[in-house]
């Protein structure tokens, strides 16, 4: 792939996802969708997934932003929920995927299709995340899948790679297995945990927001390499690292968290966006590698599977979420409110994404001087499944939450809530402030006092203004209305500074210095809005 092919790559999937949030259908399934369309339009080029690209160098980055996104609070209310998935599901879907396969085709050794089990066990990070943020869902179950998708990458990686290591003869046994798990899990963590601290000092060290941010670039990539130089978890290492940064991001400055967000919603985009097109557009290379296979009967075994890998989940999966329950008076006392619905919405969430291909891509040609068995077909069943996953229980995943009619995000309760959090913070900045006015050192004219004391009452307003009547000429409550006129206000100052610009009266650097200012000031008005 040269240059110019993976700018045009980025750029396409860049226009379809916009257009896509125009639509109901999700980003990921219509960039899948483009990609497999243009798998054989003339003069597209042939984009090869590497496997040495997309394991070190996409998605430590995406698991980065996804950990920072999470809350290590509620991760660790839910940790019971999100080890069995992302642990013990994956591990049990590996078997179980594994061995059924093995039943349904002819001629495939136990030991491939172990691999083939280890590779399609994991659902997909990204999809998980998009998909969730986009339905809604309620925030327990959000919790719960984005809580899997961080850590069962690491746990099929493993799974994986003893999975291989038993189908290439290295003779490795159960225990041995199990073994190499441990030390990658545990090595993955405690890297994590070396590395976090002496990280979060450097950033708080740091005076330059950009040099800060240059470091956060650099954080993800270099957690990964270090677990992987000592043959431990990348994934996991990433993760730990990203959750300690994510909890303590309030201790850096103001700059560099609004630089640091802005920075990486714009590499997360580009990754994601890029990814689900590189899934789709691996078609022809996955029908190109199938070899002697007949397409109805490479289909059938694809469809075998896929039921495989749904049915597998859900076996899964309710056990998982009423043993617990029942075994345990504590589990029933703290998880009152969960019915039947929650744990069909996680089965059916499963999505599988870019690491399973990836993983797949990286099964060795040959070993041992032999053809690695049923190569091609362990190829082109994780890409079916990958694709019937992101378009079947994509697709129908929005229709299913409707007619469950889960309870989705209490916004009243979360306003009040957000509204009782301002008021009681607004308190103690106006006694800081009384305390800081009393110091003659401290002393301001009478207006600017006042301005002090303006914007802190703005704040503890705004939010319960949400909660009040809206215009019943416009349906806007008082503060939509009041940062309305904010914007319209700044707008009119900009349209002044740019016609001074180009009076000559004042110059390019004054008018940028100028300009963003109300940049900061619009800034806040439309996060006010969004978070409204």
């Amino acid at each position: 792939m040269d240059a110019l092919s993976l700018v045009a790559l980025v750029a396409v999937s860049a226009v379809i996802a916009g257009a896509a949030r125009r639509t109901p259908v999700p980003a990921p399934l219509l960039l899948v969708a483009a990609g497999l369309a243009a798998a054989y339009v003339p003069g597209v080029p042939d984009y090869t997934l590497d496997p040495h690209i997309v394991l070190p160098l996409v998605l430590p980055p995406l698991l980065h932003t996804a950990a920072l996104e999470s809350s290590y609070l509620d991760l660790r209310a839910n940790i019971r929920p999100v080890a069995l998935l992302s642990v013990g599901y994956v591990l049990f879907a590996t078997l179980a995927v594994g061995y059924l396969a093995y039943l349904m085709v002819p001629d495939l050794p136990l030991t491939a299709a172990l691999v083939l089990g280890a590779v399609i066990a994991p659902p997909d990070a990204v999809a998980a995340t998009a998909i969730a943020r986009r339905l809604g869902l309620p925030s327990r179950i959000t919790t719960i899948l984005q809580g899997e998708s961080l850590v069962n990458d690491a746990t099929a990686i493993t799974a994986f790679k003893v999975a291989l290591a038993a189908a290439v003869g290295a003779g490795v046994s159960w225990a041995g297995g199990i073994a190499e798990f441990a030390v990658a899990a545990l090595g993955g963590i405690g890297v994590g945990l070396v590395l976090m601290v002496p990280i979060h000092w450097l950033r708080r060290s740091l005076r330059e927001p950009l040099l800060q941010n240059t470091l956060s670039l650099l954080i993800p990539f270099v957690a990964y390499a270090a677990a992987e130089h000592v043959h431990a978890s990348g994934v996991l290492a990433v993760v730990v690292v990203a959750l300690y940064l994510g909890h303590r991001s309030w201790q850096v400055d103001f700059a560099t968290r609004l630089q640091e967000e802005a920075v990486w919603k714009m590499v997360a985009f580009v990754l994601e966006t890029s990814v689900f097109a590189l899934i789709g557009l691996q078609l022809p290379h996955v029908l190109r590698e199938l070899g002697g296979y007949g397409t109805g009967e490479a289909a059938l075994y694809a469809a075998g599977v896929f039921a495989a890998v749904v049915v597998v989940r859900f076996v899964w999966v309710f056990p998982a979420t009423y043993l617990p329950r029942a075994l345990s008076r504590k589990v029933r006392e703290r998880e009152a409110g969960v019915t039947w619905s929650s744990p069909l919405i996680v089965g059916w969430a499963g999505m599988r994404g870019v690491v399973s291909l990836a993983i797949a891509f990286s099964i060795p040609v040959a070993t041992a001087g032999e053809a690695f068995p049923a190569r091609n077909l362990v190829l082109f069943l994780t890409f079916t499944t990958v694709i019937g996953t992101l378009v079947v229980q994509g697709l129908t995943l929005p229709p299913l939450i409707r007619a469950l009619k889960l309870p989705g995000r209490d916004v009243q309760a979360e306003t009040l809530a957000e509204a009782q959090a301002q008021s009681e913070a607004s308190r103690a900045a106006e006694q800081r402030l009384d305390e800081l006015l009393a110091d003659e050192r401290n002393t301001l004219p009478g207006p600017l006092a006042d301005r002090l004391r303006t914007v802190l009452e703005r704040r503890r307003n705004a939010v319960w203004e949400r909660l009040g009547a809206a215009n019943p000429v416009t349906g806007e409550s008082a503060d939509d209305t009041y940062r309305r006129l904010a914007r319209e206000m700044i707008g009119a100052e900009r349209e002044v500074f740019v016609r001074l610009r180009d009076e000559r009266r004042i110059d390019d650097e004054m008018m940028r210095t100028l300009l963003r200012r109300l940049d900061l000031e619009e800034a806040a008005a439309y996060r006010e809005a969004a978070d409204g």
